[in-house]
């Protein structure tokens, strides 16, 4: 895979969580090189910094969305360290869930974790269809009986083909930011068990971001929100057409297709924003505590969304040479 200018030295200086990606995605190194490096993330860097900050319960920061204590005071943002977020972190991170299994997380999450929405049960997820994305994928990954969550994901799907987080406050059109979370639930658990359900769920949802070019309104054509081409990373709940376009490459991947041309315009975004060196910049931090940094500061060429950038293109391209 070429990179205009930019050394991939420079991309496989990196933690192991993004080190083994380099390697599969743009070095294209055979797979004993990246799965060593992968196998690294539990015992090095930001994979075992956050594993150790796992508290006796199997929580992180001793809540599940929220951090145990947590008052939303309006204006430093959510914090990203409860038991939530971090477990996905690690999964999307590509961390070995095996260290997890062994502290019996799932068991303990069980019987000490509760929502934060109703005192619900963990494992059983909740209203917020970005929250149950999430528990579908990290339950599936953790070996939790999460199957539910699929059928919960059909039944609360709208008719334009997505989902709102804000379905229980009566909204009756879908939203970019929960569509996109509840695809990629829903894709990591379809790759990892095969529940042939899911599929036809997943392509309706990704059917109605293609609609729309990854990044309009159906009723004007217009740019649906300035954070639709602002790239951050770590992305959090918040829609971006990389993110999208870095979904549907994964998805068209277990289809066994190529890429939809209605996402022509969103890549022409993509490479618009990618400098003459071929990195892209950091594109902001969303606010509130994290446990610590793992990626540079806005304005700075970031290697994440360099990886990400760079493998998007490369499969859109290889398609259409």
């Amino acid at each position: 895979m070429a990179m205009p200018d930019v050394g991939v030295d420079w991309l496989l200086d990196a933690d192991p969580t993004l080190r083994w990606q380099v390697e599969r995605d743009v070095v294209g190194a055979p797979s004993a090189v990246w799965e060593a490096t992968r196998a690294r993330t539990t015992v090095e860097g930001h994979g075992a910094r956050l594993l150790s900050l796992q508290d006796h319960d199997g929580q992180w920061a001793g809540g599940a969305f929220f951090p145990a204590g947590f008052v939303d005071s309006g204006g430093d943002g959510q914090p990203w360290t409860a038991t939530t977020w971090s477990l996905t972190t690690l999964r999307e991170w590509g961390v070995d869930a095996e260290p997890l299994r062994r502290r019996g997380t799932a068991e303990l999450l069980a019987a000490n974790a509760r929502w934060e929405y109703d005192d619900l049960p963990y494992w059983g997820g909740e209203v917020d269809a970005c929250i149950n994305a999430m528990t579908l994928a990290n339950g599936q990954w953790l070996g939790a009986d999460v199957a539910a969550l699929v059928d919960w994901f059909a039944e609360h799907q709208l008719a334009d083909g997505g989902w709102n987080c804000e379905w229980v406050e009566g909204a009756q059109r879908s939203s970019f930011h929960s569509t996109l979370n509840s695809l990629r639930g829903l894709l990591s658990y379809e790759i990892a068990t095969g529940d042939i359900r899911v599929a036809s769920i997943r392509r309706a949802g990704e059917e109605y971001l293609l609609s729309r070019n990854l990044f309009r309104r159906a009723s004007t054509g217009e740019v649906v929100g300035p954070w639709a081409t602002r790239f951050v990373y770590p992305a959090r709940w918040v829609y971006s057409v990389l993110g999208a376009a870095d979904h549907l490459r994964m998805a068209a991947s277990v289809d066994g297709v190529g890429p939809d041309p209605r996402m022509a315009d969103a890549i022409a975004l993509i490479r618009a924003a990618r400098r003459d060196d071929g990195t892209w910049l950091q594109g902001g931090r969303h606010p509130g505590a994290v446990w610590f940094q793992t990626d540079v500061p806005p304005g700075e060429p970031s290697r994440w969304l360099t990886l990400i950038g760079t493998r998007v293109l490369a499969w859109w391209d290889d398609h259409h040479r």
